[in-house]
């Protein structure tokens, strides 16, 4: 905690409060005992200036166009780690050396397979039941199977629910898609790394040997990597909420996901697919650039700009290149759709409007077109999104309960109902 302090004046009176100062980022005035001492809370919808807790994990500068896990930036891990490495950064603190690197794997390898009763539950839904509701149902139930290790003030059972909840997450993902789709299950290989096991139960079948591309693999990988933590945003917020209560982890991250489904919140490269059919060809961008522009007109190019991010998406100058990648690899540079999307990419970056705006670009963009491109259909997109950011969502959740200031949310609010009233008979009224 800092030694400076911010004095606020109410009422003529003056209260002085602490000036917390973070590593990066804005000066936070330590308000804890506002209420108290000056009778009075502050009104901060959506918490936009609002620190809802100390955090080690993930930095955002939204200016410079920025994002570390750990201190270390984005660009750096997604280009020269894998999925699980940034994994064990996010959980431990550090990236682990060759004996820890094999050591997590394998731990990963061997809690892969669901218990055979929680196979059964998907066939208690509907066919075309959303996949996203499914997540939420199934991963909540895993906490009825492994409550075996349910005392969360103890590492060894927060280590062993991280592992277990990291590797039977691609297993559920992928019996979602093959619920949804009629096909079998195909249970997971210890044989194939973690990225490659997921592509090979989401598109192998026991009628042919399914061997993963290793373009496409490493496509997937980077946009595991690229969505493992985001700092406090709305489902973060949501599983550290939900875990203040003392919930178990699958529990809240069942409520992380079901905020993620949302679609303000993980929705996004869905939404840039919809709006890339609705424009539909070529030969509409020009039509389509002139909406965008038009104040009057609600159209609004999806994938471009970033609530967060003034700057170019750091996320986003990786997933262009993948995405070319994966185009080429696929022999699609010149399929409608992904023609379109490349057109629109190239006349926003050149647009004096969108440069002005900066309107480039983010991460949505590029990884609804990958997906689309290795053979993902839109339904699943966000639960792709989820898969990778379970690991954000349990060390957030770690985090928080392991902090010895943390205490149960509970938000203040500004009352704006009736003033106090009494009921009358029901015979006198009106």
């Amino acid at each position: 905690m800092g030694e400076r302090v911010a004095t606020i004046t109410i009422d003529e009176k003056s209260f002085n409060f602490p000036v917390m100062t973070p590593t990066y980022g804005n000066e936070v005035i330590d308000i804890r005992k506002l209420g108290g001492q000056a009778g009075v809370f502050t009104y901060d919808p959506g918490f936009l200036s609002t620190a809802s807790c100390r955090s080690a994990i993930t930095y955002i500068d939204g200016e410079k166009g920025e994002l570390l896990y750990r201190g270390y930036p984005i660009e750096q891990l997604a280009e020269q780690c894998s999925f699980l490495e940034v994994a064990y950064l996010l959980k431990y603190g550090e990236l682990p050396n060759a004996e820890q690197k094999r050591s997590f794997e394998y731990r990963i390898s061997r809690h892969t397979m669901l218990h055979d009763q929680i196979n059964r539950f998907f066939f208690g839904f509907r066919r075309d039941a959303h996949p996203m509701a499914v997540l939420v149902g199934v991963v909540g139930a895993l906490a009825a199977f492994y409550h075996d290790v349910m005392d969360f003030s103890d590492q060894e059972h927060r280590d062993l629910s991280f592992i277990r909840l990291i590797a039977k997450m691609p297993t559920i993902v992928a019996m979602a898609y093959k619920y949804s789709v009629g096909q079998p299950f195909m249970y997971p290989r210890n044989d194939l790394d973690y990225t490659s096991n997921f592509l090979y139960m989401m598109f192998g079948t026991p009628c042919e040997r399914y061997e993963p591309n290793p373009v496409l693999v490493r496509a997937m990988d980077v946009i595991f990597t690229l969505h493992a933590d985001h700092e406090q945003n709305a489902s973060t917020s949501t599983v550290r909420l939900a875990g203040s209560s003392g919930a178990n982890p699958f529990a809240c991250i069942s409520a992380g996901i079901a905020c993620l489904w949302g679609p303000a919140h993980g929705g996004a490269n869905e939404a840039c697919l919809r709006m890339l059919e609705e424009i539909g060809d070529v030969s509409r961008v020009g039509e389509y650039i002139k909406r965008a522009k038009d104040k009057s007109d609600p159209f609004k190019l999806m994938g471009f700009g970033h609530r967060v991010y003034k700057n170019y998406d750091p996320r986003a100058k990786l997933m262009r290149q993948i995405c070319h990648e994966v185009l080429a690899e696929l022999g699609l540079e010149n399929d409608r759709l992904f023609k379109l999307a490349l057109t629109l990419e190239r006349i926003a970056l050149e647009d004096e409007y969108f440069i002005e705006k900066k309107l480039y670009p983010n991460v949505d963009f590029y990884s609804g077109i990958v997906q689309r491109a290795i053979g993902i259909p839109t339904s699943m997109f966000t639960c792709i999104f989820a898969l990778a950011r379970s690991v954000g969502w349990f060390v957030q959740w770690e985090e928080m309960i392991t902090d010895p200031e943390y205490k149960i949310g509970r938000p203040r609010q500004l009352y704006v109902g009736p003033p106090r009233r009494d009921v009358v008979p029901l015979a006198e009224r009106g």
